[in-house]
């Protein structure tokens, strides 16, 4: 397979260019030129997600509709806006003297697509990154069974109930005191708020903020749980070995490279425009770590065949990288060589 063609149609520039006015208009206000993608992705979703909020509040007589419209609407934006919030977490969108515009992605537009205040913030880049899905990351996979759904379920649960307390717990521990605030005081702010929105209205509040909240938690934990299923329990700490890419996928179009993990976790800092180019320039590496490459899925595809047990729909997917091709059955063998859970 040509490595000019391994990518297919994974953005490298941004799909949005400016010109004259409007490009010193906007690099006015954001610090990076290729980030344009992102601020119009929060351009429209400010302009969206409220809007069809405030029509199911104005109009009951159509709440049902409305609110089914709503729903299709968060699920069809809420992989965008979760990436679009992530990139801005690691490289800060707006210039330092429009830090506050951070607010509103991080507590306002969040709060529609079922985020407390700041917690992704303080959960992705104060535990998890310099945790590294080793055993004192709140969100490891490492003790699971990976393509076990009542582990998965075990997982998730355990996330959703205890979540927000071993989190607390974790700062506290290790003084970070800052990130304690975000992420405590933006989920109790986060109760707060819905049960104001619930005694004005709760049916509204149900549809716009409620259910968005429920879902989300389940989806953000069946995505982490992908992003680290496949395991080499010999080097949990080798990001080639704990962490998965997948490539030339509609999802990395539609959610700014996100589906290229290991390198994330690489360099947590890496521009998403350039991570086509930095896979293909360490495909060596890729290859001798015998890292876990898919193509055209998403994380969610992955979760399902997962929890299905499908390897062998899986490996129809697997980018073989290797210089001897493998057969299915070698590479259904490695696939679920790295399901096995770490002991101790």
């Amino acid at each position: 397979m040509a490595e000019n063609t391994l990518i297919g149609g994974d953005p490298v520039t941004p799909g949005i260019r400016l010109g004259g006015f409007l490009k010193k208009l906007v690099l006015s206000v954001i610090k990076d030129e290729r980030d344009i993608d992102l601020f119009t992705c929060l351009i429209k979703l400010s302009i969206l997600m409220p809007g069809m909020a405030t029509l199911i509040l104005l109009f009951p007589e159509y709440r049902l509709y409305l609110g089914i419209a709503h729903i299709a609407l968060f699920l069809f934006y809420l992989g965008p806006y979760t990436l679009m919030l992530h990139n801005i977490s690691h490289r800060p969108l707006f210039h330092y003297a429009l830090r506050f515009l951070n607010v509103w992605p991080q507590a306002g537009l969040g709060l529609f697509f079922g985020m407390t205040p700041y917690t992704y913030f303080s959960h992705h880049l104060g535990m998890h990154h310099p945790e590294n899905n080793l055993k004192d990351d709140l969100s490891s996979t490492l003790k699971y069974r990976r393509d076990s759904f009542l582990a998965f379920l075990h997982y998730y649960l355990s996330f959703a109930v205890l979540g927000i307390f071993t989190l607390g717990n974790y700062f506290v521990k290790r003084g970070r005191w800052p990130l304690f605030r975000k992420a405590v005081f933006g989920e109790l702010s986060w109760y707060a708020i819905m049960a104001a929105c619930l005694y004005l209205n709760t049916e509204v509040t149900l549809i716009v903020f409620i259910i968005p909240w429920g879902l989300t938690r389940f989806l953000l934990m069946a995505g982490n749980w992908t992003q680290h299923a496949f395991v080499e329990t010999s080097d949990p700490a080798n990001p080639y070995l704990n962490s998965i890419s997948f490539i030339d996928s509609p999802y990395n179009k539609r959610c700014f490279n996100d589906g290229y993990h290991i390198g994330h976790h690489v360099n947590m800092n890496r521009h998403f425009l350039d991570m086509p180019a930095d896979f293909i320039d360490n495909l060596a590496t890729y290859r001798d770590s015998r890292a876990i490459v898919f193509r055209k899925l998403d994380y969610f595809m992955i979760w399902l065949l997962l929890m299905a047990k499908q390897y062998k729909l899986l490996s129809r997917f697997f980018v073989d990288l290797s210089e001897k091709k493998m057969s299915q059955a070698e590479i259904i063998a490695l696939l679920k060589s790295r399901m096995t859970p770490l002991k101790g």
